[in-house]
């Protein structure tokens, strides 16, 4: 499976951070946040990637992250000429999903914990795949009722009175009927083709499921400064409490098993002297 990252947008409200750096490349904690949402799909097993982002950031990601061969996945890039809606991602990414089926996470969303993203992978027969995560004020949100097998039944956005409070996090897999069904898309009142649009195309075709991320996953949502602040509290007491790393994208691809101890003996060498540096000794290297 191929997976896509959208960092697009124009994260106006992180102003005047976003005046400095894309949002999607501010740091949480000790790392840039597209780090966070790269681990989401290598440690599902995904080393065909496309990141998706501004003609004006779209040169920093790849001057960040390169073709990504350090660490053993094949990045790839293309430009979301201005913000269109998430669905647009679907579309731009076309040459490169090539009918397959695929996983698109939004750049600003953290996961922490097991998605269940690596084993719906290896039994996805088609369709589409979202997630429902519970939260004490879904009116913020994309809402999903879902029924005890796992369907949806109904999606709202940003609904008054919510039927649960399972909000949508920007996490989700298709097949290769995606692209089709986005290009089919009628653009809202924002001129955006809104994701959950596509996700609707899906449903009234019986052919969306959701999985329930359990109290053990952590999802972040770190657009605003409040939650941007809050991610990399979360991440700083958590790498102190357990002395682990989270998205250390190295430490990521050694387990994988996508690059060899002489490839990430390698890639470590040529780091400056740095804590993230005596970390992956440490972990990796022993």
């Amino acid at each position: 499976m191929r997976g896509m990252i959208l960092a697009g947008g124009a994260g106006t409200r992180l102003f005047p951070l976003n005046q400095v750096a894309s949002k999607q490349l501010q740091p949480v904690y000790d790392k840039p946040m597209i780090y966070y949402p790269l681990e989401t799909l290598m440690s599902s097993g995904i080393r065909d990637i496309c990141l998706i982002s501004s003609p004006h950031d779209l040169p920093i990601f790849q001057r960040v992250l390169g073709s990504g061969e350090q660490w053993g996945v094949d990045l790839s890039y293309e430009v979301q000429p201005e913000p269109g809606g998430i669905a647009q991602a679907v579309i731009i990414g076309e040459r490169f999903v090539e009918q397959d089926p695929f996983a698109l996470v939004l750049g600003d969303n953290i996961f922490h914990g097991e998605t269940g993203l690596k084993p719906l992978i290896s039994a996805f027969g088609g369709g589409a795949v979202i997630w429902g995560y519970r939260v004490q004020d879904p009116q913020r949100y994309g809402v999903i009722e879902i029924d005890s097998s796992g369907s949806v039944v109904s999606i709202e956005e940003k609904p008054d009175n919510p039927k649960s409070d399972l909000a949508v996090p920007g996490l989700y897999v298709y097949d290769g009927t995606a692209v089709s069904r986005a290009k089919d898309l009628t653009p809202s009142s924002r001129g955006e083709l809104e994701i959950t649009d596509l996700n609707l195309s899906f449903l009234d075709d019986g052919q969306l499921s959701a999985v329930e991320l359990g109290r053990d996953v952590t999802w972040m949502d770190s657009g605003t400064h409040e939650s941007l602040l809050e991610s990399s509290a979360f991440i700083a007491a958590f790498e102190r409490e357990h002395g682990q790393k989270v998205a250390c994208l190295e430490e990521v691809a050694y387990k994988m098993g996508f690059i060899s101890l002489t490839e990430i003996t390698q890639t470590i060498e040529k780091m400056p002297k740095s804590p993230y540096r005596t970390y992956c000794e440490r972990s990796i290297l022993g």
